[in-house]
């Protein structure tokens, strides 16, 4: 891919289409809340959306910040603004690109890693809601006829996704890997163990901002020592 036409054309697009329909999301998102208060007067009370604020950035609100830090090296900018407007990033947008770079042997991070990554996670979007369209039509009838095992396997599914994503990407970086999986062990035992009951929500932001701040600071120091080494 030419750098020019990436950083000259394609990106200045990208980022133009990636704001205008993330403003069309927020106000179609906050567009219900506003009908009810327009047209049936239904106003919370500003204490209530106070607590209600609070209450979830103590549990969420270090996501805010840790996830579009630890998506973007793999989703790219397009990747980005499509991850959060369509939502399912984890369970389905990240291992979506993640697989689709690896189909098309490219690597994470890269100009060319960004593109394949975006179309991954729009082919994704589009089987998505499709899926999400049929489901909402057929309501429960399809899950009342698949048999009890069948519908206990599905739990196991985003397991059995991860697990397959660490095996391909740890292939590539075996030490980096190994290391993360012991630190991540041994975060959420701790975690499990309430080492850090004293923070305020942390079995919900911790294990993945540790572990996410972590990969990052070993990866830093990894490549400075192989700079080093090849000076």
């Amino acid at each position: 891919m030419s750098n020019n036409f990436y950083k000259d054309e394609y990106m200045p697009k990208i980022n133009r289409i990636g704001k205008m329909t993330g403003y069309v999301g927020v106000i179609l998102a906050f567009l219900p809340a506003v009908a009810l208060a327009v047209v049936y007067g239904l106003l919370p009370k500003p204490a209530a959306l106070l607590t209600a604020f609070v209450s979830g950035a103590s549990a969420f609100g270090v996501l805010w910040f840790v996830e579009p830090i630890s998506y973007f090296p793999v989703v790219g900018p397009a990747g980005t603004y499509m991850a959060f407007l369509s939502g399912n990033i984890s369970n389905m947008r990240i291992p979506c690109a993640s697989m689709a770079q690896v189909a098309a042997d490219v690597e994470p991070g890269t100009e060319k890693g960004s593109v394949i990554a975006t179309i991954g996670m729009a082919v994704s979007i589009i089987i998505n809601t499709s899926v999400l369209t049929v489901g909402a039509i057929l309501g429960t009838s399809v899950l009342e006829m698949l048999p009890a095992s069948v519908i206990s396997a599905l739990n196991y599914l985003l397991p059995a996704l991860f697990g397959a994503l660490i095996v391909q990407f740890g292939i590539k970086m075996k030490k980096h890997s190994l290391v993360m999986v012991v630190i991540a062990i041994v975060l959420y035992t701790a975690i499990g163990m309430g080492v850090f009951n004293w923070l305020p929500g942390a079995s919900n932001w911790l294990g993945t901002m540790g572990c996410v701040f972590l990969s990052i600071a070993i990866g830093l120091a990894t490549l400075k020592n192989t700079a080093k080494k090849e000076a």
